[in-house]
């Protein structure tokens, strides 16, 4: 069961980091501040800076007010790395 619960836990903080790297990059391309988007997805800029570590687990409804935000779809910040 330990080791089951360690490859999750590598598998989720794998997922976390993926999603995060994925909205600084869209953040960046874009030319938005973190600042800027806390503001337009009504999220605190230090939540949006956890989940751009992936040090944050975001909820579905988090991702999609960033989705929003960035004007992409969800899938484009929860999708596999090319």
């Amino acid at each position: 069961m330990l080791y089951f619960a360690l490859v999750k836990s590598k598998a989720n903080k794998k997922l976390l980091k993926g999603i995060g790297k994925r909205v600084r990059k869209i953040r960046e391309n874009q030319g938005i501040s973190q600042a800027q988007l806390a503001f337009e997805s009504g999220i605190h800029r230090d939540h949006v800076g956890r989940i751009e570590l992936g040090k944050q687990n975001p909820t579905i409804s988090t991702l999609d007010a960033i989705a929003d935000a960035l004007n992409v779809q969800l899938k484009e910040l929860v999708g596999e790395e090319d």
